[in-house]
């Protein structure tokens, strides 16, 4: 009984359910997922030690950027259901997921599936991490230090700066010759053994932390140009902040990513 109390006092300060109350243009994905129970940032605030924060990003950009205390449990994992049952197990908070902002659709699809797999009381926060680190620094990490200095964060006009298209991507590489370093940071499915670049690239999974390390720092101390690029250009902008803090300056990004690249090939057949 004490536990439906608190469950019912936390959801009538400020939860509300995706309507119309929201414009669909501040927040697109309520339109897409009208069924599934929003938490208002307000409410996250207030209620931060009575409910259960998930992250159900990547484990790069958990690692990067989080929710200070937040559990990580990936959507895109195969034992996402099987997680978050585990979780519910162990406590009857609330279970409120978060992705990167309005337009990461993560969070709805993590109640989503938390819903069919039959497991009760969970929530969208859709605002994201960007709106609660700039709102929460002290309850935020950024490369595992806080609180968070909201001016570290990137804007997307500094990520803008780094972007290539794929055929000025290439064209740099060749123009830079040794001074260059190719780094193909797609995950091993994505990559299914091939790069683009024999002989200049080199294949690091982003969740191999050591051995992207060491390519970054001998980028550094080599003063290579560092031209990087994943699967569709999201990851890349995560790595972005190591970067950044190491104080690497010359270094691109292929814009988009490898599926860019694939399809900049095709117009040419």
């Amino acid at each position: 009984m004490r536990s439906f109390l608190v469950s019912f006092l936390i959801l009538s300060c400020g939860l509300v359910m995706a309507s119309a109350n929201a414009s669909s243009t501040e927040f697109p994905g309520r339109a897409e997922f009208p069924d599934i129970p929003v938490y208002e940032l307000s409410a996250l605030k207030k209620n931060f030690n009575q409910v259960v924060i998930v992250d159900t990003r990547s484990k790069y950009e958990y690692d990067t950027l989080k929710i200070k205390g937040s559990v990580h449990i990936p959507v895109a994992s195969k034992k996402f259901e099987q997680e978050v049952q585990k979780l519910r197990i162990r406590t009857d908070k609330p279970i409120v997921f978060y992705c990167n902002g309005r337009t990461c659709y993560k969070s709805y699809l993590a109640v989503k599936k938390s819903t069919v797999a039959g497991i009760k009381n969970t929530f969208a926060y859709d605002a994201g991490i960007f709106e609660w680190t700039k709102s929460q620094p002290a309850k935020s990490e950024l490369l595992g230090k806080s609180p968070v200095n909201p001016k570290k964060l990137l804007d997307s006009k500094i990520y803008q700066a780094r972007l290539l298209h794929p055929n000025e991507f290439s064209d740099r590489i060749l123009s830079t010759g040794n001074r260059s370093m190719v780094l193909d940071v797609r995950d091993l499915y994505q990559r299914a053994g091939v790069g683009f670049y024999p002989g200049k690239e080199r294949w690091v999974s982003l969740d191999d932390k050591a051995k992207l390390a060491k390519f970054l720092e001998k980028a550094k101390a080599k003063k290579k140009v560092l031209f990087i690029y994943d699967e569709v250009g999201k990851q890349v902008r995560w790595l972005q902040y190591a970067l950044e803090e190491m104080g690497i300056k010359d270094y691109y990004f292929m814009n988009k990513g490898a599926k860019a690249y694939y399809a900049s090939i095709s117009k040419w057949k």
